[in-house]
């Protein structure tokens, strides 16, 4: 069990530094969201007396540039773990007229949302495959310490620029995030591993690696959560069936996509057995590379049919629960022990408590493994 976690707040325009006390006395509450399927974001809430120069310096934070970068770093023990790093989008201030106490609330998103102002449509691409586009554009936020991880597709599409040159549509961010969709990737940034520093992810859904500490559940003093609900909704997964066109034939064939991957392994060893399938017509007008990926696109969607909510204390968990990695499930039962991936996370930190709400799912009931890790 933690006994000690200090929170630490940067803060500046471009390159944050670290806040005066009176900033890290007067924050009262702060909640970050991370996970799948949307940008990360955070908020943060100050309370301080009208008398107070916070009265005067925080309201104006806008004030000093487009946009306000924000890190915040948990340390636990000696071990720092960058939660957030991004930037102001709103800015509430509410007065108490009774004890003449302000209430300031501060929402942004991760730095991803820096990529999100301004639009570059009709700029061209050409010969230019889907990976070399995404770590093009990332690249011009070098200055915000974002650095590329860009994972080649699995079926690479090399547009002939005699046949057709990609145009640019929308801000970098929507750009990115459509390819991304095309390709059944997702798009993201992880903060840190250094504060200042965010890793631009672009790629599957990576469900292997080294997973982390189980979630223990109805396991007397070992118990180191403090609720875990389940579901099982077999009707959520999908089998898409893609058309390739014949180019002697003009025939389209059938191509059922699996939704199993060397970077999406079975998780569970009993599928659901009452998949649905969709039948993709529009894939026949696309050449065979870009008919496979929108299959692959639906078929990540939907691959998963165990879902389960959560919540622990860090305290008595004893590290920080981070998501879009692995991690373990004891005590719940035969059917729904075994490995998760962690889809999102929500850290709510007061002081004197750090608590997580958290989000897990997979493909299938009971574990392929036989033990996970403690």
């Amino acid at each position: 069990m933690i006994k000690n976690i200090t929170l630490s707040l940067l803060m500046g325009p471009v390159v944050p530094i670290p806040v005066p006390r009176a900033v890290t006395e007067a924050l009262t509450s702060a909640t970050i969201r991370t996970g799948t399927g949307d940008q990360d974001g955070f908020q943060l809430t100050f309370t301080f007396s009208s008398r107070s120069v916070l009265n005067t310096l925080l309201p104006t934070i806008g004030q000093v540039g487009p946009f306000i970068r924000v890190v915040l770093i948990a340390t636990l023990g000696a071990t720092p773990t960058v939660l957030m790093d991004g930037v102001i989008t709103h800015q509430q201030v509410t007065p108490n007229v009774e004890n003449g106490q302000s209430t300031l609330t501060l929402d942004g998103k991760d730095v991803s949302a820096v990529m999100n102002l301004q639009e570059f449509t009709g700029l061209p691409y050409p010969a230019m495959p889907i990976e070399a586009r995404v770590a093009l554009i990332v690249l011009k936020y070098a200055v915000f310490g974002m650095i590329p991880l860009v994972i080649p597709s699995l079926f690479p599409d090399v547009p002939i620029p005699t046949d057709r040159i990609p145009i640019h549509e929308g801000t970098d961010l929507a750009y990115i995030q459509r390819m991304a969709q095309e390709a059944g990737y997702v798009f993201y940034v992880d903060p840190g591993p250094a504060p200042g520093m965010s890793v631009a992810y672009w790629g599957p859904e990576i469900k292997v690696g080294v997973a982390q500490p189980a979630l223990n559940v109805n396991m007397d003093a070992y118990t180191n959560i403090e609720s875990l609900n389940f579901r099982y909704d077999a009707e959520k997964k999908t089998i898409p069936v893609v058309y390739v066109q014949n180019q002697q034939t003009r025939v389209p064939i059938p191509i059922p996509i699996p939704d199993i991957t060397p970077l999406n392994p079975p998780l569970g060893a009993i599928p659901p057995f009452n998949s649905k399938i969709a039948f993709l017509d529009y894939t026949a007008r696309l050449s065979p590379m870009r008919a496979i990926l929108a299959g692959l696109a639906v078929a990540s969607q939907s691959s998963d049919a165990v879902f389960g909510d959560g919540k622990l204390d860090v305290m008595r968990y004893g590290r920080i629960l981070k998501a879009r990695q692995l991690v373990g499930v004891r005590g719940a039962g035969l059917a729904y022990d075994g490995l998760y991936y962690v889809k999102s996370v929500t850290h709510h930190i007061k002081r004197g408590e750090y608590k997580q709400d958290f989000s897990l799912s997979r493909n299938g009931l009971v574990s392929i493994t036989p033990v996970v890790p403690a």
